[in-house]
């Protein structure tokens, strides 16, 4: 099955798929940050070049919720928006778009779930929607309980993440989970 993940640099949904024997491409705009079958450039000269399946991870810092103050009512949101939906549209059997909490569900429509990593073995919690399209939707793969005192060592008691500013934040905090990435590859071929 060809596979195209885009808007992934990080190649650990790539990675997933190819373990399983499928021919799974990355693209981003950024290079790709292990070695790996990568495309540097733009996913939309290449969304009709016959894949299989795409996941999509269009970034979502004008769609995010703790984005209203600084995106909403601004082109960047409405422009952010025209990129998740030209992903829902491609013409590709099987898509899933992920994206966090934010404008997506009110603007477009719904997510078909929403998944947190915990639930696939990872002890955080962040939660993310799936947007799909001829795929079922993913069944827990690992489920850890919530701690004692009520929330994840690296969050705040609110549930916020504890990574200080730095450069590269918003890159850590956009990676996938390897155990999400696992799950999409197992229950999706």
């Amino acid at each position: 099955m060809r596979v195209l993940v885009a808007c992934e640099y990080s190649g650990t949904v790539r990675d997933a798929f190819i373990a399983r024997g499928h021919d799974a491409w990355s693209c981003d705009l950024l290079p790709t940050d292990v070695d790996g079958p990568h495309i540097h450039g733009d996913v939309t000269e290449i969304l009709g070049d016959g894949w299989d399946l795409m996941v999509a991870h269009p970034p979502c810092t004008a769609l995010c919720v703790s984005g209203n103050r600084y995106y909403a009512g601004t082109p960047a949101r409405v422009e952010a928006l025209e990129f998740f939906r030209m992903f829902l549209d491609a013409p590709i059997e099987r898509v899933c778009v992920e994206n966090p909490v934010g404008v997506v569900s009110s603007s477009i429509r719904k997510p078909d779930q929403y998944v947190q990593p915990w639930q696939f073995g990872h002890p955080e919690s962040k939660k993310t929607g799936l947007w799909l399209r001829g795929l079922p939707v993913l069944q827990e793969t690992d489920p850890l309980p919530l701690p004692d005192c009520g929330y994840w060592s690296n969050q705040t008691p609110s549930g916020q993440n504890r990574l200080g500013p730095s450069e590269d934040r918003w890159k850590v905090r956009s990676a996938t989970y390897a155990g999400i990435a696992e799950a999409m590859a197992e229950q999706w071929t």
